[in-house]
């Protein structure tokens, strides 16, 4: 029995050990999380208040929601460049059609379908024609803001307050920001889709060995194209919640977006090679980016740091997810 009882400990133990290496990273920027928000929370006099945390978590909505869709992108070994342009032409088109009379409606309906459009573009030329990825979304970032900005004519172009499409980026229900809402429910729903969905799977062995994954009958570049429609479609979303909660749409908004949404999801631990995806780690480094971002405000630090930082602790993360994580599960096997 002492056998039994030694080998079934050690299995055990075993499995914990084993558990708590494949999760490290998120578990390490879990806690990171939890250090910022408790060095803030002291040094900063409002940050811990609950109308600054409510206007942090609006703030940190759309990064959240295009995060949590380029998960998917990069867990296939993909990339999307093109989010900051597709926010900013979302928006600024938002509202230009609400100016010319459209119903707010069919607006809304029509900027989320222009997004997936875009993303469809992205993906047809990345899955279906082999281009790279990084090219094709280059691309596409200098062509949407330049259209952005040619729709725009440079000028922001104000939106009705009375509409109710503004409730989407400055309402709220019971006290919480609508955004946050929305940013919750999609996080929820892509931690589902990615865990718990054969498309899920797919997307990870995609990423990690899309010869075998087509191999098996899998139709490997409609789920490269379809992770691109969701990274269009979430970033056009974005760009409407960013619009309405500032009533105006801005060929300059989204500018530097997508360095943003990259290192929060790289950040949670997934790896920029495919093969590897945390939806909860991206949920924490997207907080843990807009902690900082707030934090450093309150702290009277000049905003122009922030993309400092940003530049920075994408580079650290990459070196760790290559270097130090990668070791580290080597290790635990």
């Amino acid at each position: 029995m002492t056998v039994v009882s030694e080998r079934v400990v050690t299995t055990r133990s075993a499995r914990l050990t084993a558990h708590i290496g494949s999760h490290a990273q998120t578990i390490a920027i879990g806690a990171v999380l939890v250090l910022l928000l408790i060095f803030f929370s002291f040094s900063a006099d409002r940050f811990a208040t609950v109308g600054n945390l409510l206007n942090l978590i609006r703030q940190i909505s759309p990064t959240l929601i295009v995060a949590v869709a380029m998960t998917f992108v990069i867990s296939t070994s993909g990339i999307d460049l093109s989010v900051g342009s597709t926010v900013a032409l979302s928006g600024s088109l938002l509202a230009i059609v609400l100016q010319q009379g459209w119903d707010p409606s069919l607006a809304l309906i029509a900027i989320l379908a222009l997004g997936a459009a875009i993303g469809f573009v992205n993906g047809w030329f990345s899955s279906y024609q082999g281009v790279p990825a990084f090219i094709v979304t280059l691309a596409m970032l200098s062509i949407l803001r330049g259209t952005a900005l040619r729709a725009t004519e440079g000028y922001s172009t104000p939106i009705d307050g009375e509409l109710w499409i503004v409730q989407l980026g400055q309402g709220r229900i019971a006290g919480v920001p609508v955004p946050a809402i929305i940013a919750v429910v999609v996080a929820l729903l892509g931690w589902l889709v990615l865990t718990r969905t054969p498309f899920g799977r797919y997307v990870i062995g995609l990423g990690s060995n899309g010869e075998s994954l087509r191999r098996t009958g899998v139709n490997t570049r409609r789920i490269g194209l379809t992770v691109y429609v969701l990274a269009g479609l979430a970033a056009a979303l974005a760009g409407v919640l960013i619009a309405t909660r500032l009533s105006s749409g801005s060929s300059n908004a989204g500018t530097g977006f997508e360095l943003e949404v990259i290192t929060a999801v790289v950040l949670g631990g997934t790896s920029l090679f495919g093969g590897r995806a945390s939806m909860l780690g991206t949920i924490f480094g997207a907080l843990t980016l807009g902690v900082i971002a707030n934090g450093l405000v309150l702290l009277h630090v000049s905003p122009f740091y922030v993309q400092i930082v940003q530049g920075g602790i994408l580079l650290l993360a990459i070196f760790a997810n290559n270097k130090v994580w990668a070791k580290f599960g080597a290790v635990r096997k």
